[in-house]
């Protein structure tokens, strides 16, 4: 796989926008539908908490290799999740030895054979899920944000968008994500505040 720092995007998207700001502003109407969809998979109603399904993004971004996605939404999840940026970049580390509750562990693990394929998935996953208190709704999510991420991941890096190298600029951009989630009121997809 080619490193996303040396892929100049192969379409003609707005250079001072990185990652998928960039794709949303060049198709606004998909971009608003996109973020819309992304307010509600990751702040709308559920069983998981938004750390937890901002963990369960950047770890399949992770482990997809999309650099972009991947540093977003750790930055993002670390202002969510108690213990931080630690407990985020341990699970995207090695999320079995990850100081974090077995049912996360759990919806994790099947959250990364969705990623591979979603026929990876096993009912004996899904048991180990509820032995650790998951329900019903729980595993839904988790799956429904895996999938999703995929679709994210293979859109940003399908289009070789721009991924800043610096921790910094993730950093801020999770602070906004975490404050104002993915649709700010009054800002269009691509300007900023709101943005994935």
């Amino acid at each position: 796989m080619s490193d996303p720092k040396d892929r100049a995007p192969f379409i003609d998207l707005p250079e001072d926008l990185p990652g998928i700001r960039s794709l949303f502003a060049f198709k606004p109407e998909t971009g608003a539908a996109l973020s819309q969809f992304a307010q509600t998979l990751l702040r709308g109603s559920s069983p998981l908490t938004p750390g937890e399904r901002e963990t369960i993004a950047a770890y399949v971004s992770s482990r997809n290799e999309t650099y972009f996605c991947a540093q977003s939404h750790a930055a993002t999840a670390a202002v969510l999740v108690d213990g931080g940026r630690e407990v985020i970049d341990a699970v995207i580390e090695d999320v079995e030895s990850a100081a974090i509750d077995p049912k996360l562990r759990a919806l994790l693990r099947i959250a990364d054979k969705v990623r591979q394929s979603g026929l990876a998935v096993t009912a004996e996953d899904v048991e180990h899920a509820r032995a650790a208190g998951a329900k019903d709704e729980d595993i839904h999510d988790a799956v429904l944000v895996a999938a999703a991420f995929c679709m994210f991941n293979r859109y940003v890096d399908g289009l070789a968008t721009i991924a800043p190298r610096e921790r910094a600029a993730y950093e801020q951009m999770g602070a906004l994500l975490a404050g104002a989630g993915y649709v700010a009121a009054g800002s269009a997809p691509g300007t900023g505040e709101g943005d994935q």
